[in-house]
């Protein structure tokens, strides 16, 4: 990637911005291949989620991650290039892409910006292969037209274009500048006319595969599992909502980021009117400043009404032999897949809880220095899926999934999340999760089956997610 220090905000004029793309496009003419242009600049403090309400379109594209423990909120549109792999190299594929990319990039801007430079957004759905119908290819990779992050009181806009020999070098010049005068005096005041609609109503909830369905599964499970196929498979239901008015994602995602700061609130639109979102509470990896760190998230128990309620149940799945059990083989597949890869994981599986609004689990955090050589998508392609969202042993219980469930997963319990141009970034597990389709939408709820495991209380649990998603659909 090459990189040109300057400040764009100072820019003097548009004459001087649309000068500059003519360089680059001059250097694509020079290499043969397009080039990425990434101008990065420091804005006043922005909303990101604000933003991209303000020029929200069903048929765009778009990528939306925050924790608001973390102080950390990002935003992108558009997609200025994108990459859809498929197959079970397309994690290797996506990693060769993201390289072959920055190879011909060229930033612009304070390198020391947090955030500088340009950022890959990624949705891989929880097979390598779907079906043709699929709303979401296996793999979404894109690199946006704009993007806005806010993290820890600073705000960074970046706008990204590819330029080709061919392409109309004013066109783009216009476009960046108008959203980088946009940024620099954001309006808040307009109304939005969405704020004066009623409130919807759901009028019709079926199950997929019907009420029994999900029971009778779990139930075959335990019997596979009793002839020892595997220890552990994850199912899960999925309930289709029909709506009296079409479903706004960012509305809902909205409400999620408010009730559940420890999560991480997210949605990816596919530029074809739908999207999946939700508020996960499970990291699948980050890379950052040479550490890894892995969720390790399994057990559940409801949150209790009172303090003391909310103990008790607390230390029933800390006791809960069955629970603990469950727990430590997702630990040990981790540490076992980490090292795998040559990294060495800190400290023993003790689990403390992970208290939702209206859950809580067993938790544990795994760090690991960062090996040199080893990329995030290396650990995405790993990890994925742990035996928090797919079973144990993998080769044995994945495949079999589909043998219960009677519907497709996509990008439920798929990993989702960024990379930026040093190799650092995050992705979540993609549960806790719906996909919203105009008046429709289907929401996904699973549980771990293991030994022990009884199909009666599975539903229950599964029950308990699916009532926190409902809430925030309304």
């Amino acid at each position: 990637m090459d990189t040109i220090q300057l400040d764009p905000s100072k820019a003097k004029s548009y004459e001087a911005l649309h000068a500059f793309l003519q360089g680059c496009q001059l250097k694509a003419v020079e290499k043969g291949r397009s080039q990425l242009v990434s101008i990065a600049a420091e804005s006043s403090i922005l909303d990101p989620l604000a933003v991209l309400e303000s020029i929200y379109e069903q048929r765009q594209q778009h990528f939306y991650i925050e924790r608001r423990r973390d102080d950390l909120a990002i935003a992108g549109a558009e997609d200025a290039i994108r990459f859809s792999p498929s197959g079970p190299h397309r994690f290797g594929d996506a990693k060769e892409w993201m390289a072959e990319v920055l190879h011909h990039t060229i930033a612009v801007g304070d390198p020391s910006l947090p955030f500088f430079g340009p950022h890959f957004f990624c949705g891989f759905t929880f097979f390598d292969e779907v079906e043709e119908a699929s709303p979401f290819p296996s793999s979404t990779l894109f690199v946006p037209r704009w993007q806005v992050v806010s993290s820890k009181g600073r705000c960074i806009a970046i706008a990204n274009a590819t330029i080709g020999g061919g392409d109309d070098v004013e066109a783009v010049a216009k476009r960046i500048w108008n959203a980088n005068t946009k940024f620099r005096t954001f309006d808040y005041t307009v109304e939005d006319e969405r704020s004066k609609r009623g409130r919807l109503e759901v009028l019709q909830t079926d199950e997929c595969g019907g009420e029994s369905a999900f029971q009778d599964a779990v139930s075959r499970a335990l019997d596979l599992i009793d002839e020892g196929e595997f220890k552990k498979i994850v199912l899960a239901r999925a309930l289709d909502l029909q709506a009296d008015q079409a479903f706004h994602p960012l509305e809902i995602l909205n409400t999620l980021r408010e009730r559940y700061e420890d999560c991480y609130a997210f949605s990816i639109a596919n530029g074809k009117g739908q999207s999946f979102i939700g508020a996960s509470p499970e990291r699948l990896v980050s890379v950052a400043e040479g550490r890894v760190n892995v969720d390790v998230l399994a057990g559940t128990a409801p949150r209790g009404k009172t303090a003391s309620e909310d103990a008790r149940l607390g230390a029933g799945l800390l006791d809960s032999e069955k629970d603990r059990r469950e727990h430590r083989i997702v630990h040990e597949s981790v540490c076992r897949r980490l090292q795998s890869l040559g990294l060495e994981p800190k400290g023993d599986c003790h689990p403390v809880l992970k208290k939702l609004q209206n859950v809580q689990h067993l938790f544990v955090d795994v760090e690991a220095k960062l090996a040199g050589g080893i990329h995030l998508l290396d650990l995405v392609a790993e990890l994925h899926p742990t035996p928090a969202v797919g079973g144990m042993p993998r080769e044995a219980a994945v495949p079999r999934i589909k043998d219960h469930e009677c519907f497709e997963r996509g990008l439920y319990a798929g990993p989702i999340g960024w990379i930026n141009a040093k190799g650092e970034g995050e992705f979540l597990v993609g549960i806790r999760s719906a996909l919203v389709d105009g008046e429709k939408a289907r929401l996904y709820a699973g549980v771990g089956v293991v030994k022990g495991s009884v199909p009666a209380r599975e539903h229950l649990e599964t029950n308990l997610k699916f009532q926190a998603l409902k809430e925030n659909l309304l």
